[in-house]
């Protein structure tokens, strides 16, 4: 028998499936996952979650892969058809004024920096490929079904979740058309669920899987696609840019990749540690297309999609433990991105093929729902704990000393990473992100430009290109923990920095008669997870919907 963390005497009655491994989310981690799992015994039953409602629709990433891997999992990929087209051809670094720039030798550039042997691709895209690949293999894949709940089992262990709850009215209960979901139940779960995902978190809490590391670190990446004009477009080129706008306000950066057919993607990422409550990270990704480098390259250009969300940043030192009773974090659930790359995806890869490989030795031996202490020890010491060790102290470096010191301490410890040892040890990150926000008091408001329309957008707006839809009638996936705490506190204290750290316009403070309310608009939510990362009172708990709501991409 099994139960539902939130079982009550009331509990819908659920119907149940058996796997030997449930998989939640179809992402690079768990695809390859599965993809790995059917490839070790075909007769092994696999099942895949994914909230979105088609595999790829919640998947936004920069993105440069490496394709170290996909080598191994799929090694004849450039042969099957992989919409993996658009080798690096060139690499280039600028650091930027408010009105030039300055372009960094490649030369002084860490060996690990260079993209040569990546491409430029879309993820999402990279992913129905990939899931294609699985059910070839017999791997069953269901869009549209949001993992809502962890079923345990009777040792305590993770030995499920609920999928496909839908129908509930805004107050919670049941409508009319009440599906109560299934119970898909596995000899092992493997949580792919990407940054801050809402079972992992409680996964992490109920095992203390990172008690001893570090504080997990974040930055919210925005990206929208252009179609730009054929002459200014050069196919494989990768661009990244350090300094202004932010300058002293946030750690961050952007990039600029030109894939195939007159696009680039252009993106922003703004570190969540930073100070300065009035600091809007939308409106400052908004105002960097404005330096002239950027200008020139959109102008006569048009916007085709808009998207954001969370990215981990934490890396070696904010790692977890990443097996627990009864499965394991794959990927960014564990937070497997090299920072200063701008690259998880092959770690997340590396994650799936790790923990297939362990879940069918225990299976072999007739094990189940215990703790998969090999796959830890892989990610450790094998590939990705190499690839996140040797870039360690460049966040702690950056959120210490800022940008100019941070590239020359950092850059030469990456250097002598390279040879296998660093001066520095390892560093520590202190503060979270939500602890490192300051009062407002000790702030001034920023002064942000309007949007002009033509290179710059409002959010609803680019909110409108994401493709963001959710059911109006349900429950709100984002969660209070004490309603009064916004206005309360948050306003008085911070001057409720939810209404600007937001990328989608989610949260607003409205003036009525009887004095300010805190609404929350969760239709706008794209996922990005940043309201549950940097609210200084973390109140806000991000929650999945029902399935098949949120943005759809169609290419990130």
């Amino acid at each position: 028998m099994t139960d539902t963390a939130s079982q009550t005497q009331t509990a819908p009655e659920r119907e149940s499936m058996e796997y030997d491994v449930v998989i939640v989310g179809a992402g690079p981690a768990g695809l390859s996952a599965a993809i790995r799992c059917k490839q070790l015994d075909p007769e092994m039953s696999v099942v895949v979650l994914e909230k979105g409602s088609e595999v790829g629709a919640h998947i936004l990433s920069g993105a440069v892969l490496d394709p170290v891997g996909l080598d191994k999992l799929l090694p004849d990929w450039r042969e099957m058809g992989a919409p993996i087209t658009v080798p690096v051809k060139e690499d280039q670094f600028l650091m930027l004024g408010e009105a030039g720039s300055v372009r960094l030798p490649n030369a002084i550039m860490p060996p690990l920096m260079n993209n040569h042997g990546n491409y430029i691709v879309s993820m999402g895209n990279v992913c129905r490929w990939m899931a294609e690949k699985a059910e070839e293999l017999g791997v069953e894949i269901f869009p549209g079904m949001a993992c809502s709940e962890i079923v345990w089992g009777k040792g305590g262990e993770v030995a499920g979740v609920v999928a496909g709850e839908f129908g509930k009215n805004a107050d919670g209960t049941p409508g009319p058309g009440y599906e109560p979901g299934m119970e898909l139940l596995g000899k092992y779960v493997f949580l792919g669920e990407g940054v801050r995902g809402s079972l992992s978190k409680q996964v992490i809490e109920r095992f203390e899987l990172d008690k001893g590391a570090e504080p997990q670190k974040y930055g919210l990446g925005m990206k929208e696609i252009w179609e730009i004009d054929p002459a200014k477009h050069h196919e494989g080129r990768v661009v990244h840019t350090m300094g202004w706008p932010l300058g002293k306000n946030a750690g961050g950066g952007s990039f600029i990749y030109h894939l195939d057919n007159n696009q680039v993607y252009v993106g922003f990422v703004v570190h969540l540690g930073y100070a300065n409550p009035y600091l809007r990270p939308y409106q400052e990704f908004q105002r960097f297309k404005h330096h002239p480098v950027v200008a020139e390259l959109l102008k006569g250009g048009k916007r085709v999609a808009y998207g954001a969300r969370a990215i981990t940043e934490g890396g070696w030192q904010s790692l977890p433990k990443t097996a627990f009773p009864g499965g394991t974090l794959l990927g960014c659930a564990a937070g497997m991105v090299n920072v200063p790359r701008i690259k998880g995806n092959h770690n997340a890869m590396l994650s799936g093929i790790a923990a297939a490989e362990a879940a069918h030795a225990a299976l072999a031996k007739g094990r189940h729902g215990d703790v998969l202490e090999a796959y830890d020890g892989t990610v450790r010491g094998g590939e990705i704990g190499k690839d996140l060790k040797r870039v360690r102290n460049v966040k702690p470096l950056w959120s210490r000393y800022g940008l100019t010191a941070s590239m020359v301490l950092g850059g030469f410890d990456m250097w002598t990473n390279t040879l296998g040892f660093s001066v520095m040890g390892t560093l520590g990150h202190g503060k979270s992100d939500a602890e490192a926000t300051e009062p407002a008091e000790k702030h001034q408001e920023i002064a942000y430009p309007k949007p002009d329309g033509v290179l710059s957008f409002d959010r609803l707006t680019n909110v409108s290109f994401s493709g963001t839809n959710h059911e109006e009638s349900q429950p709100c996936h984002l969660k209070l923990k004490d309603p009064s705490i916004p206005i309360a506190r948050n306003l008085p204290v911070y001057a409720e920095p939810a209404q600007r750290y937001c990328p989608a316009g989610v949260y607003e403070v409205v003036e009525k008669e009887g004095g300010p309310e805190f609404v929350i608009n969760f239709q706008n939510c794209v996922h990005c997870k940043t309201c549950d990362i940097k609210d200084p009172s973390q109140n806000i708990v991000w929650t999945v919907p029902q399935g098949g709501d949120g943005p759809n991409y169609p290419n990130m």
